[in-house]
């Protein structure tokens, strides 16, 4: 990777964000394994897969000519939106591609109509922390519950 932005012969970040295809699962959970983002008990096939399979929401990616470099997942549950997975491979940071995924979903969300955008971030991510109080989100005044439904059948 080269270039001032650390990509290989592309524009500005926000020109290389498409819609996710199902052909780019594979990529797109490397990536997240890659950024950390995935854990044991969550299925990321089966959760790119139900975001691709809903109109309520999708996976962004970021490519550098045909490697995926960065991703994220966006979606609306009729109250809010919900930003997942948001992963920058380490070798394309600090060259603006997590602010313009941001930029897509909250656009995403906007075309939607979705009034407020709401993520997660664990609460030891101290550099998650930091990247998206630059990007002017806030810290909400709540206490996320929850519960695994898979096994309570």
């Amino acid at each position: 990777m080269g270039g001032r932005d650390g990509l290989d012969g592309a524009g500005a970040p926000g020109d290389m964000i498409v819609t996710a295809a199902a052909a780019d699962g594979p990529a797109v959970v490397a990536l997240w394994d890659a950024c950390g983002l995935t854990r044991p008990w969550n299925d990321p096939h089966a959760d790119f897969s139900l975001a691709l399979a809903t109109p309520t929401s999708c996976v962004l990616v970021a490519r550098d000519k045909a490697a995926i470099v960065a991703s994220v997942m966006v979606g609306f549950d009729g109250h809010r939106g919900w930003i997942y997975y948001l992963a920058v491979s380490p070798g394309a940071r600090r060259g603006g591609l997590g602010r313009a995924l941001m930029a897509a979903a909250e656009d995403w969300l906007r075309g939607h109509n979705v009034p407020k955008l709401q993520l997660m971030v664990r609460d030891d991510n101290d550099a998650a922390l930091a990247f998206y109080q630059a990007l002017g989100l806030d810290r909400q005044k709540v206490v996320t519950l929850g519960r695994f439904l898979k096994d309570d059948a």
